[in-house]
């Protein structure tokens, strides 16, 4: 079944020039991921005025504003711009490790673990123990009692960081439970990190302030290139002494910027006008994303298809298993109608909730190809060796 229409086609066949233009660029059809947003006008307005200082010796005035406003937003000490949440991740881990042996609990699909190239092992020569929620949607305390190392028996590698990820696969952890998660680390004497990537969309879905879940933190990463629209950047936020030492080992590995303000007044905008001004997401936009999460899962369920996952924030993943759909072939599909997809993953960020009057009703009649016919779908398909990731199709 062809999805493709002359509508979609004359879209795709004569596409603008793909710079500064938002959801009129690649970004508005681009369901892939959130990273997929592509920068703004009032983004570029922002450079272009910007400062043009060293952030090496910390004398940008763009840069450090950025870093004093996130700080602020979270109830931190301090900031510090990173280029990526991977790298802010890592700073935070290697600042908040001290002396082996040292380990970090997390959950077992974790960013840190999955898809951030081993960092962990080499720049801090921890071990990382992973952890199963038996809820099979995030960790509690119950789950951290079962699996933390807190004797100092000899044979044993002590947990020294619980490291939690907020959102994961687009679900919350709530507040309540990373209170209780917190209070323990405390109590014994642990460091607790959080790759808040998209905590942004935590605390626009209403589930708690920055600074409500920040609090219960010694760190925390959040991403301006994915959900915010940023071109580039993350922000890693703590104490004054743990970012002067997470300063210290971003230059030691390559991150240290000179004229940083090229990036930092794109990340400034895309926190005030996407995230919103304050710590609640007030007048953002990304909110609407989680409605319209909502609407397209039940377009998808509602033609009997299952998810993997609850929809909390702005993910829906697409059980394409039980739809007997290959990843390839649901691929193959969004490109017909003029969309870009990877496996049964959708992310609807910001500039899809613009661009949805072209985006949903190209989905709608995917779903409907997939699900009208199982049989014809594309079939099954051999199990790949390895563990999956969710950037390779199956």
């Amino acid at each position: 079944m062809s999805l493709s229409n002359e509508d979609s086609a004359s879209k795709m066949a004569a596409p603008r020039h793909n710079a500064w233009i938002g959801s009129d660029g690649a970004g508005g059809c681009d369901l892939r991921s959130d990273t997929m947003t592509t920068p703004t006008a009032s983004m570029l307005a922002a450079i272009q005025s910007c400062t043009l200082l060293d952030d090496v010796f910390n004398e940008d005035p763009t840069t450090m504003d950025l870093e004093s406003h996130c700080a602020a937003l979270t109830g931190k000490e301090a900031g510090l711009f990173v280029l990526s949440g991977t790298m802010g991740n890592q700073l935070a881990l290697r600042s908040l490790l001290t002396q082996p042996p040292h380990g970090v609990l997390c959950d077992y699909r974790s960013h840190i673990v999955k898809y951030e190239a081993g960092g962990v092992a080499t720049l801090t020569g921890a071990l990382v123990k992973t952890v199963v929620p038996k809820n099979g949607v995030y960790l509690t305390l119950e789950d951290i009692k079962a699996n933390v190392y807190l004797d100092d028996d000899v044979h044993t590698c002590p947990t020294r960081v619980i490291s939690l990820e907020n959102t994961l696969n687009g679900m919350i952890m709530p507040l309540q439970e990373v209170r209780r998660i917190s209070a323990f680390a405390r109590q014994h004497g642990l460091k607790m990190h959080c790759d808040g990537a998209r905590l942004w969309e935590v605390a626009a879905s209403g589930a708690g302030s920055l600074v409500d879940f920040a609090s219960c933190f010694d760190t925390v990463s959040l991403c301006f290139s994915k959900g915010l629209g940023a071109p580039i950047g993350s922000i890693l936020v703590g104490s004054k002494d743990v970012i002067k030492h997470a300063r210290w080992v971003r230059k030691s590995i390559g991150g240290g910027l000179r004229q940083s303000g090229v990036v930092t007044a794109a990340a400034r905008v895309a926190v005030d006008e996407t995230f919103g001004k304050g710590p609640n997401g007030e007048g953002g936009l990304l909110r609407n994303t989680h409605v319209l999460a909502q609407e397209v899962s039940k377009m998808w369920t509602d033609l009997g298809g299952k998810l993997v996952h609850p929809v909390h924030t702005n993910m829906v993943w697409l059980d394409l298993d039980d739809a007997n759909c290959t990843g390839a072939r649901f691929e193959a599909l969004g490109r017909e109608a003029g969309l870009k997809l990877l496996g049964g993953r959708l992310v609807i960020h910001y500039q899809i909730y613009q661009n949805r009057d072209f985006v949903i009703p190209r989905l709608a009649n995917i779903f409907k190809a997939v699900l009208g016919g199982r049989g014809q779908s594309g079939g099954s398909h051999a199990s790949q060796d390895g563990e999956t990731s969710m950037y390779r199709s199956q």
